[in-house]
């Protein structure tokens, strides 16, 4: 059995990011269709255009490294998802639903954050410049929407989901 390098680990993870990217597309329009905010549905769809952006430019790092753009299962995402769901099941109609959605997003956002932190240091570590590059306006991207949901949540949505219906 040959052993693993750096390589071997990066385009496995390369992997895992690009499943974990389509399935939130899968997400997103629910998590939108879900919103009681019209803030924070306009906040999904933005993402969601982002989110295609940053699969393309996957894409373009697979053609990089040389290698076919493929999918790994990624259970730590299909399982923040889930509990993505289950909070607008359970939540639905609630005052808290849009607090518990941001909650949700920013999860997976987080979990973004760091494979893409991770991959680039990879990527230059390897000497993936280019890749490096792309993977660095990702992580900004997905940085700055965790930032915007952080302020949505803190300016308007927090105090929503404290106050009792009328």
């Amino acid at each position: 059995m040959a052993q693993k390098m750096l390589q071997d680990l990066f385009y496995d993870t390369l992997k895992d990011i690009y499943y974990a990217e389509r399935q939130i597309l899968k997400a997103l329009p629910k998590m939108a269709r879900a919103s009681q905010s019209e803030k924070l549905r306009q906040a999904f769809e933005k993402h969601r255009e982002e989110t295609e952006g940053q699969v393309e430019r996957l894409r373009e790092v697979f053609e990089i490294i040389g290698k076919r753009a493929q999918g790994k299962t990624c259970e730590a995402i299909q399982g923040i998802i889930a509990e993505g769901e289950e909070i607008m099941e359970e939540f639905k109609g609630s005052p808290a639903l849009d607090a518990g959605l941001i909650s949700s997003a920013q999860a997976v956002e987080h979990y973004e954050i760091t494979r893409y932190g991770t991959l680039c240091a990879w990527a230059k570590q390897l000497g993936y410049n280019d890749a490096a590059k792309l993977l660095e306006q990702t992580l900004k991207e997905e940085s700055n929407t965790d930032t915007s949901l952080t302020a949505l949540a803190e300016t308007a949505l927090n105090a929503a989901a404290e106050r009792k219906a009328a």
